[in-house]
C-alpha cells in the first residue's frame, strides 16, 4: 500500500498540478493567455500578433515545461542550476539552450540580438504603399505630432521613479508599433521587454476600442462630419505629381539617406522599412525578393517574435507593481498619441480655410492600416459618403516613420 501511495505521489509531482496548487498565481497567467486568445480568435483583433503571443504566454507558464524566458535583472544576471550567477547576455547561445531550454535559445538568438524587429520592418515596408502620403504630404505633419505621447509619458515615468532608459522604453509604446517598442527596449531596458512588448501589442490590437474612446472624448460631431473630398473641391491642391511611380522609387532611397545622416541609430528600422518598400515599388525585376520579404520571411519572423514575446510573460515578470505601471503608462502613451494628433488638426483648422477631419490626426500613430480603417468606419457612421481612408493612411504611414525616428533619437540620447 505504501509503495502504491509513493507511485501516485510521484505521478502527482510529475504533473503541473502540484506547482499550480502551491502557487495559484499561475491561474492569472492562464486567464491572461485565454483573454488574448479570445481577442485574437473571436474578436479578430490582430490575430497574426495576438495568437502567437497568447500561446507563448500559455507555454511559458506551465511549470516544468521550461518554455518561459528566464528573467534577468537590470544587469543581466541570472541564477544557474548549480547555484552560481552568470550574465545571460554574455553567455554563448549553446549554453543558454542547454541551461534554460528552447524558448530562451530563440529569444536570445532572435530577439535580444535585435534581429527580428528590423526583419519585420522590411516586411511592413514591402506591404506598405506610400502613395497616399506622397499625394497628401501636408497631412504627414499629424504623424509627427502624434509622437508627443512618447515624450510626455517618458517625462511622467521618470517622475514615477523609472530610470530614463526604462521611461523611454515605456514611452515608445505610444508609437503604436510593436517592433519599434521591442527594438528600443532591447537597446535601453532589456529586462522590461516582456511587459512592454505585451502592452504594446495588446494596445495595438485594441485600436478599434481605444481610438473611438479618445475620439469621443475630444471631437465634436461637426468636426467628425468634415468631408475631405468636399474640402478638396472647395480648395483644390496646386501641387501635381506628374510621375508617381518614379517618386515612389526615389522616396525610400531619399528617406533612408536623410535619416542615416541625421539619426543614424534609426537606420536599422527605417532602412529595412524603406528597403522592403523599394523592392515593392521596383516591380517585376525584384518581384521574387518582394514576395519573400512580404510573405515567407515576414510570416516566420512574426511567429517567432510572438512566441518569444509571450514566453517572457512568466508569473515573476508579470505580477509585480512595475509591470502594472508599464501597462497603465503604456495606455496613457497610446491615448496621448491619438489625442495629440487630433489636437494638431484642431490647431491647423484654426488657421486654414481648407479644413481637416480630426480623425486624420487620430491615425498619426502607427498601427497601419488598422488605425485608418477604424477612423474611416467612424467617419462613415456620421456620413455614409465621407470616406477618409486614403487621407488617414497619409497620416498613418508618416506615423510609422515618425515612431521609428523617435526610437532612434531615444536610443542615441540614452543608449
Amino acid at each position: 500500500m505504501e509503495q502504491l501511495t509513493d507511485i501516485f505521489n510521484k505521478l502527482y509531482q510529475m504533473t503541473a498540478f502540484s506547482n499550480i496548487i502551491a502557487d495559484p498565481s499561475f491561474l492569472i497567467m492562464y486567464a491572461l493567455a485565454f483573454v488574448l486568445l479570445y481577442l485574437g480568435i473571436v474578436k479578430k483583433y490582430e490575430p497574426l500578433l495576438l495568437v502567437p503571443i497568447a500561446f507563448g504566454v500559455l507555454l511559458a507558464n506551465f511549470p516544468g515545461g521550461e518554455m518561459g524566458v528566464i528573467q534577468a535583472d537590470s544587469q543581466g544576471m541570472v541564477m544557474l542550476a548549480n547555484g552560481s550567477k552568470a550574465n545571460i547576455w554574455e553567455m554563448p547561445l549553446h549554453d543558454i539552450a542547454h541551461e534554460f531550454g528552447l524558448m530562451n535559445f530563440l529569444y536570445y538568438m532572435l530577439i535580444k540580438t535585435g534581429f527580428l524587429p528590423p526583419v519585420i520592418f522590411m516586411g511592413v515596408g514591402a506591404l506598405t504603399d506610400f502613395g497616399p502620403m506622397l499625394r497628401n504630404l501636408r497631412l504627414s505633419i499629424f504623424g509627427a505630432a502624434a509622437q508627443f505621447g512618447i515624450f510626455a509619458v517618458l517625462l511622467v515615468a521618470i517622475l514615477m521613479g523609472f530610470t530614463p532608459q526604462e521611461a523611454a522604453s515605456l514611452g515608445i509604446i505610444g508609437g503604436a508599433d510593436g517592433p519599434t517598442a521591442i527594438f528600443t527596449t532591447i537597446k535601453l531596458a532589456p529586462h522590461l521587454l516582456g511587459p512592454i512588448a505585451i502592452a504594446a501589442y495588446s494596445y495595438m490590437a485594441l485600436v478599434p476600442v481605444i481610438i473611438p474612446l479618445v475620439v469621443k472624448l475630444t471631437c465634436t460631431k461637426k468636426e467628425l462630419m468634415i468631408n475631405m473630398k468636399e474640402q478638396e473641391k472647395l480648395h483644390p491642391s496646386t501641387t501635381e505629381i506628374k510621375n508617381l511611380r518614379v517618386l515612389k522609387i526615389i522616396f525610400p532611397i531619399a528617406v533612408t539617406t536623410v535619416v542615416a545622416l541625421f539619426v543614424p541609430t534609426a537606420v536599422p528600422l527605417i532602412g529595412m522599412l524603406m528597403f522592403g518598400n523599394l523592392l515593392k515599388e521596383i516591380g517585376a525585376d525584384t518581384s521574387r525578393l518582394f514576395d519573400a520579404a512580404s510573405n515567407s520571411i515576414m510570416n516566420a519572423a512574426t511567429i517567432f517574435l510572438g512566441l518569444c514575446v509571450g514566453g517572457t510573460m512568466t508569473v515573476d515578470a508579470f505580477l509585480n507593481m512595475q509591470t502594472i505601471g508599464i501597462v497603465v503608462g503604456g495606455f496613457l502613451a497610446f491615448a496621448l498619441s491619438i489625442a495629440s494628433g487630433i489636437a494638431m488638426v484642431k490647431i491647423f483648422n484654426l488657421f486654414s480655410k481648407k479644413k481637416i477631419n480630426p480623425l486624420i490626426g487620430a491615425t498619426g500613430l502607427s498601427a497601419v492600416p488598422m488605425a485608418s480603417r477604424v477612423c474611416n468606419e467612424i467617419a462613415t457612421k456620421y456620413d455614409v459618403k465621407n470616406h477618409v481612408l486614403n487621407y488617414c493612411m497619409a497620416s498613418n504611414i508618416s506615423g510609422v516613420i515618425g515612431s521609428a525616428v523617435a526610437a532612434g533619437v531615444l536610443i542615441s540620447f540614452l543608449g
